[in-house]
């Protein structure tokens, strides 16, 4: 057969496809779980950055990081009732995944009609983080997600022990425009959620991202937060996630319940 019949150059291209598709298989297999570490160490790394733990977790090093982590401690909350649960199927909270939960019709409730973050599935139980300090709770971290202009956020919002100041505010993982949604990375964008209250003077949800900057002088301007400039979209993405999650249908039992001292 010459080398250069079409039934040889086909054998050979063949041949090289499979090799290559075995190799990154293998590649993949191979690696899956130090992609997996490496997500979990980014997820410790945010959740500490506005833990009020570190300044600097980027400065940490991977021990360092997973040390820290120690400090602050996972826990289950049954959205619906606003109360804590130990186990959900069998998982504590260090092996419950939310987001895996959220994907499962026997762990989630579908939000049809009723949908303002557009996450499509609510996972019955969240996965909240505390920092105790003195036997007394420090700062409630909470875990908040919704649709963007191009992607889903995921981050997380941290309330000092007062339950309604926020202390920490930011975004792990999200695929919004780099230098126009993507500035809800912007270090000085996530500080100014910092020392915002979450309800107004009787009680009620009122924390929003506004158009525009806030002005000191509004009666309002302790529930508000800039927006982004050329971000429309994602800002009220943004806006209608926080206001979901802290509200009725997320965390508001929970955080009523806390306040009672009966979670």
């Amino acid at each position: 057969m010459a080398n250069d019949s079409i039934k040889k150059t086909l054998g050979v291209t063949i041949g090289l496809s499979l090799v290559c598709s075995v190799l990154v298989s293998a590649a993949a297999v191979f690696l899956k779980p130090t992609q997996v570490e490496n997500q979990q160490l980014d997820l410790q790394k945010n959740i500490l950055a506005i833990s009020g733990l570190v300044k600097d977790p980027a400065a940490l090093s991977k021990t360092e990081i997973q040390d820290k982590f120690k400090e602050i401690t996972p826990k289950l909350v049954d959205i619906k009732t606003g109360k804590f649960v130990t186990d959900v199927n069998g998982m504590d909270a260090e092996a419950y995944v939310q987001q895996n939960a959220a994907k499962d019709p026997a762990q989630s409730r579908s939000l049809a009609g009723n949908d303002p973050a557009g996450i499509v599935r609510q996972a019955n139980v969240a996965k909240i983080y505390e920092v105790v300090e003195n036997g007394k709770l420090k700062t409630l971290i909470l875990p908040v997600h919704g649709r963007g202009l191009w992607s889903t956020l995921y981050g997380y919002i941290a309330l000092e022990q007062d339950m309604k100041t926020v202390s920490g505010f930011g975004f792990y993982q999200h695929g919004e425009t780099p230098g126009l949604g993507g500035e809800v990375d912007n270090a000085r964008w996530k500080a100014s959620w910092v020392g915002k209250e979450i309800t107004g003077k009787n009680g009620e949800l009122a924390i929003k991202v506004i158009k525009g900057a806030v002005n000191p002088a509004s009666p309002n301007a302790i529930n508000e937060i800039d927006g982004l400039s050329g971000a429309t979209l994602t800002v009220n993405g943004v806006n209608n996630l926080v206001q979901f999650w802290l509200g009725k249908e997320g965390f508001g039992p929970f955080l009523a319940n806390l306040n009672k001292g009966e979670a």
